[in-house]
């Protein structure tokens, strides 16, 4: 072999040399500053890694400012979930959290508590009722109407749909008058027992309660004035001959509500199970007027209003 033969050779030798050599630093330096490696190093794994880089609920740069939480894949992947509580999650799922009414509390569980704000104590950073959104205004043990609040389409119901001197918004009148004619074609008899509330009415209903069994025990069972819904004229508490509240949902027309109150724009306020979020133990008669629109994807995606309001409306 020649010399300049063999001066080539060396020649591109040293030429392929530097170009492994470059595309090591390359390949490293990729590495060094992928996001996925700036993740592992934060302590997050393979999984982890791959739910959040392929979630639009947060930005890597945030994550990145953040310390390594082994829930936040779990949390971000809730359906739920508001960025705004990303914080309140995260500190809420340290705590030993214990709900009656679940076996177990998961993620989805928490996102839910946090958005309606009962991971707090009730009657605690209480707002005023945005009454604003009409039909969709919140009132609960979170959001509160006026003592002068009264709403302004109020009419009386005929005895057709409820007993004597019973009033209600105008609105959920009409859809609630619906409702009731299209159930007695199926031989189904709805009434309503009890509809708007003044604040002075509610007031005398909790003190009555307070004075008989203490503030503690009256809480459990009784809204505190300002905090009842029947205050809006939007709900109705509804009865048939020969059921009372403990026995309403064994009757046929509780069934037919079920499947059929969201077509006419009313929902159940107070489901089972749901107390930890509504903080009203379940009343299998006590309906809400929110529009059809509403009451229909409350329905569809088993939720309660409060959830609803705190992701879709809030």
């Amino acid at each position: 072999m020649n010399y300049n033969k063999r001066r080539n050779i060396i020649l591109i030798a040293i030429i392929l040399a530097i170009i492994a050599v470059l595309l090591v630093v390359i390949l490293t330096v990729k590495k060094l500053t992928s996001k996925e490696y700036k993740l592992g190093k934060l302590g997050y794994t393979f999984d982890e890694i791959n739910i959040i880089l392929n979630n639009d609920k947060i930005t890597f740069d945030e994550v990145m400012n953040m310390e390594y939480d082994k829930n936040l894949p779990k949390i971000i992947e809730e359906k739920y979930f508001i960025k705004d509580n990303l914080k309140d999650y995260l500190e809420f799922m340290k705590t030993d959290v214990k709900v009656d009414e679940l076996d177990e509390v998961t993620s989805k569980d928490i996102v839910a508590m946090v958005n309606v704000g009962s991971n707090k104590n009730f009657y605690t950073d209480t707002i005023k009722t945005d009454t604003s959104k009409g039909v969709l205004m919140l009132v609960n043990k979170f959001n509160y109407l006026d003592k002068e609040y009264k709403p302004e389409d109020l009419v009386t119901m005929a005895l057709e749909f409820a007993y004597q001197d019973k009033q209600v918004s105008n609105e959920a009148y009409l859809s609630f008058k619906s409702l009731v004619r299209d159930a007695k074609e199926e031989n189904l008899t709805i009434i309503a027992n009890s509809s708007y509330r003044s604040y002075e009415d509610q007031e005398y209903v909790y003190n009555q309660k307070k004075g008989s069994l203490g503030t503690e025990k009256a809480d459990l069972i009784a809204i505190h004035p300002g905090y009842s819904e029947h205050q809006t004229g939007l709900a109705i508490d509804v009865s048939t001959p020969g059921a009372n509240t403990t026995t309403f949902d064994t009757t046929d027309e509780f069934k037919w509500l079920e499947n059929n109150a969201h077509k006419y724009g009313f929902i159940l306020r107070y489901p089972k199970g749901k107390q930890y979020l509504t903080g009203i133990a379940y009343e299998s008669w006590h309906y809400r007027y929110v529009g059809i629109e509403a009451a229909t994807k409350i329905h569809d995606e088993g939720i309660t209003f409060d959830e609803y309001y705190e992701f879709y409306l809030r």
